[in-house]
């Protein structure tokens, strides 16, 4: 395991900067909140090409997506990232639902790779640390979106 070094705490808080940006905290709120796409076509009735919600969908995936790069390429120490975030878990969660679909309509076949590789070796990473733990955490999101009544 490579060393973290004082650049690799520095690029992690000054990514926490940028969550913490107004505009950005309403977006991770909302999404956390109200994202909950089930497929592609949920994910167009959620969040509307031209919205607000759609905008807050693409700065929060976005933003995961381009942090997860930040830490695949080693310019942050991946432990050191794991032990201090856990948000781009949750999103990639959100979006593996949709994702695969939304690459063939785009031709993109990398659309959030940079996460989805991300978030497999986060997971692989907790399940080491604390086996089971993913899938408890899956089941109590489930838990906490099943309706109520």
């Amino acid at each position: 395991m490579p060393k973290a070094t004082h650049d690799h705490a520095d690029l992690i808080l000054r990514l926490y900067e940028i969550r913490r940006e107004p505009k950005m905290r309403e977006a991770r709120e909302w999404f956390v909140a109200k994202f909950h796409p089930t497929s592609a076509e949920d994910a167009q009735r959620i969040a509307p090409m031209g919205s607000a919600e759609n905008a807050y969908y693409r700065m929060v995936a976005s933003y995961w997506d381009m942090a997860a790069n930040f830490v695949n390429r080693g310019l942050i120490e991946e432990t050191l990232f794991f032990e201090t975030t856990g948000e781009q878990w949750i999103v990639w969660e959100r979006l593996k639902t949709f994702v695969p679909d939304a690459r063939k309509r785009s031709k993109n076949p990398h659309m959030f790779s940079n996460l989805e590789k991300h978030v497999k070796k986060l997971e692989a990473w907790r399940n080491k640390r604390a086996p089971g733990s993913v899938e408890a955490t899956r089941q109590m999101m489930a838990q906490m979106m099943a309706p109520k009544g």
